[in-house]
């Protein structure tokens, strides 16, 4: 069995808790401020395909099915397979300093030969570039949520 890759990241951001929840809670509508997604399409009411790249030079396919959605708790977990197969959850926090911090926390393992034979040699890579799509998706949320007033159902 593939050693599972885990992931933590925390990201603060300028909004209310509620409004990021609700970003976060929409995966349909990533591209419109996370620059490594590349596409995504709607399976059925709990699953969709996304499409993203990072650094590197190759496209993940990914699979996610939601499997909780807790809008009183602000916590979101879904299953992912496709590419990677295991897990990604969002916790979304008011933050005392003012606005709110969103937690993920991922824990997957790679699927096909071509990316498990990149896991086993280029792990330390493989971490950065995954470290990188979060950055720009931090990046991105930050700038969507400072845009001028917009109708509430696109945030």
């Amino acid at each position: 069995m593939p050693r599972p890759f885990r992931f933590h990241e925390v990201w603060l951001l300028p909004s209310d808790a509620d409004t990021v929840y609700r970003a976060l809670a929409a995966p349909e509508h990533y591209r419109d401020w996370w620059p490594q997604i590349l596409t995504s399409r709607t399976l059925d009411a709990e699953s969709g395909v996304l499409t993203c790249r990072s650094a590197l030079p190759y496209t993940l396919a990914l699979t996610i099915t939601r499997h909780t959605q807790d809008e009183i708790g602000r916590y979101l977990r879904a299953g992912i397979s496709g590419d990677l197969v295991g897990w990604s959850s969002w916790q979304v926090e008011p933050d005392p300093a003012g606005g709110c911090r969103a937690v993920y926390d991922q824990e997957v393992v790679v699927a096909g030969r071509f990316l498990g034979v990149a896991a086993r040699l280029a792990r330390p890579v493989l971490r950065w570039n995954h470290h990188a799509m979060m950055a720009g998706g931090e990046r991105g949320l930050h700038r969507w949520l400072r845009l001028p007033d917009e109708p509430t159902t696109q945030r």
